[in-house]
């Protein structure tokens, strides 16, 4: 098992040795990333584990107290989510920012709704055309929507995840960084998640998938980092780490073989 990380020049993203103050708190400490274009590279950790505040660090939401922050190998500094949005990084969050009583094209469009003229100068949503595209779009992901017009409340936690990922595709995103998505689902909506993570994948554009489940994250992935405590475990490639040897170091490996020897050694 070994450490490694592509290089500069073979990323689309990354993040080189970024610190993340609150105070005195340390959130982030020296923690290096590199996402290659195309791949998906799984970020993995407890809670607690700094997983949150990586994730709005990437997402433009904070600032790096120190390191570097590369987007296309430039260093950039987001003033907002919305420069970060500019450059194709697009982040689906675990509350997904849908409104469960507007439809399910209201929400695949909302603050982007196509526009129409009605009585020749009075600008308002193309309903049908939101509709139809909606629809289109869900079906490449493989969700058959009947009525693009229902309230996105009677789908499903899955689909709903589904919808968001769709959007931030159909809207350009060249990276996609996915919270816990499939934290609060069951076994087949899971299964429906990661299939389209897949299809991203094959589209070419590249995934931050981050959870603390690594039954989900090892047959999707192609490169794993580790964090603890806010520090960075080390990148892998699934081809130099197995799933037994990520599961020991999130469980804590000999810290926990440990415990267990002293709890089975213990008199009641």
């Amino acid at each position: 098992m070994s450490d490694t990380q592509p290089s500069r020049d073979d990323s689309i993203l990354a993040l080189e040795n970024v610190s993340r103050y609150f105070g005195n708190v340390i959130a982030l400490k020296d923690v290096t990333l590199r996402l290659k274009r195309g791949e998906v590279h799984c970020l993995l950790g407890d809670n607690g584990a700094g997983k949150s505040t990586l994730i709005k660090t990437l997402a433009g939401v904070h600032a790096p107290s120190e390191g570097t922050y590369l987007v296309d190998g430039k260093p950039v500094h987001f003033g907002s989510p919305k420069d970060a949005l500019d450059l194709g990084i697009a982040t689906v969050y675990q509350d997904l920012a849908l409104v469960p009583l507007l439809s399910v094209a209201r929400n695949f469009f909302m603050g982007r709704e196509p526009q129409r003229k009605l009585f020749g100068f009075v600008n308002v949503m193309d309903i049908e055309t939101a509709a139809r595209i909606a629809r289109d779009k869900l079906a490449e992901m493989g969700i058959n929507v009947r009525d693009p017009n229902q309230p996105i409340g009677t789908m499903s936690g899955g689909e709903r995840q589904c919808l968001a990922i769709a959007r931030a595709i159909h809207f350009g995103a060249r990276v996609l960084i996915l919270d816990e998505p499939t934290a609060a689902l069951g076994v087949k909506q899971s299964f429906n998640v990661l299939k389209l993570i897949h299809k991203a994948r094959a589209k070419g554009i590249s995934v931050i998938f981050i959870t603390h489940n690594v039954h989900h994250a090892y047959p999707i992935g192609d490169s794993f980092t580790l964090l603890n405590r806010g520090r960075s475990m080390g990148t892998y490639t699934k081809e130099t780490i197995t799933k037994e040897q990520v599961l020991d170091m999130m469980a804590g490996g000999a810290e926990m073989q440990k415990m267990i020897s002293e709890l089975e050694g213990a008199t009641i």
